[in-house]
């Protein structure tokens, strides 16, 4: 399975963008990759859908890999997303974020038309043969219009030499029970599904991926540690505490709650790129008062 042996948290940040939304604000984004690495995060993910990977042009995109990997300067894994409808993209970002030094690439097969298993069979195949770095399945249907079974997914781990590991974002708990009962617990999978993060850990995830590190970091971490530890009861109430923010960032969508957050924390990250829109004024305000209730709750 996986040389990283990675296990705990894996933050997300947001692309930082500058005032007039024109290009990626590269000092802002590196800053805040600092931040989630001296923070304590176990490892970094950028260009996930956090990181508005979508609305970025190949240049973009490439420019915020090397910034990210460059910020992070081998201290955790750096673990860079990759999102496209044809494979032929595919490969060539896989190939960039390798140059670039990557410690794995995180895969979420686009689709448009409805691809059947041989052709996502297909697409991982390409893919990892292009790198020699790890590779993570992402199975994420909501954004993505593909849905991978726990079989299909444990299947390409059996057959592809550097396909090992699974980022599980269906929000069904009862999937990751399945990737854990087929590969007994042998396969490292990690929960991308926020309100999930105490059943997911508690099921056998390997670590939880997520953009909360950008804003409560403490809470996001002491989780993890508590679940280690076997203090359930500790890690009740942290995840308790910091639920009603995991629920707020992704009702609102992650790109735009996460940077209004993170200049209510004195961080300025710009705004999302339109089409998506700041977060309003009321909503704003609410955000403000879920983050400061986790903070009151902190020791």
């Amino acid at each position: 399975m996986s040389a990283l042996n990675l296990d705990g948290i894996i933050g997300y940040p947001v692309t930082p963008f500058t005032a007039d939304g024109e290009r990626v604000a590269v000092d802002r984004l590196a800053a805040l990759v600092e931040r989630l690495v001296a923070d304590g995060c176990h490892a970094v993910a950028p260009l996930g859908s956090t990181g508005e990977s979508a609305y970025l042009d190949e240049h973009e995109w490439c420019e915020a890999a090397e910034t990210s990997i460059a910020a992070v300067a081998g201290r955790v894994p750096t673990v860079v997303g990759i999102a496209e409808l044809t494979t032929r993209s595919a490969v060539r970002r896989a190939q960039f974020a390798e140059r670039a030094g990557a410690s794995a690439v995180m895969v979420l097969p686009l689709s448009y038309w409805r691809l059947d298993e041989r052709e996502i069979v297909r697409h991982y195949t390409e893919v990892a043969g292009a790198v020699d770095i790890e590779v993570m399945i992402y199975n994420n249907p909501a954004t993505a219009g593909v849905d991978l079974s726990p079989e299909l997914m444990v299947s390409l781990v059996e057959k592809i030499e550097n396909v090992t590991m699974v980022k599980e974002s269906s929000g069904d708990l009862g999937r990751m029970h399945r990737l854990f009962q087929l590969t007994g617990g042998e396969l490292p999978f990690y929960n991308g599904s926020n309100p999930l993060a105490l059943a997911a850990l508690m099921a056998g995830a390997a670590g939880w991926c997520t953009a909360a590190p950008c804003l409560i970091p403490g809470a996001t971490l002491e989780l993890h540690r508590a679940v280690r530890a076997g203090d359930f009861e500790t890690a009740f109430k942290v995840f308790q505490q910091q639920l009603a923010v995991l629920q707020f960032i992704v009702r609102g969508g992650l790109p735009t709650t996460v940077k209004a957050g993170l200049a209510l924390r004195g961080f300025d990250a710009g705004g999302p790129r339109r089409p998506l829109l700041p977060l309003d004024e009321e909503r704003t305000a609410e955000l403000s008062s879920l983050l400061a209730a986790v903070d009151a709750g902190r020791p």
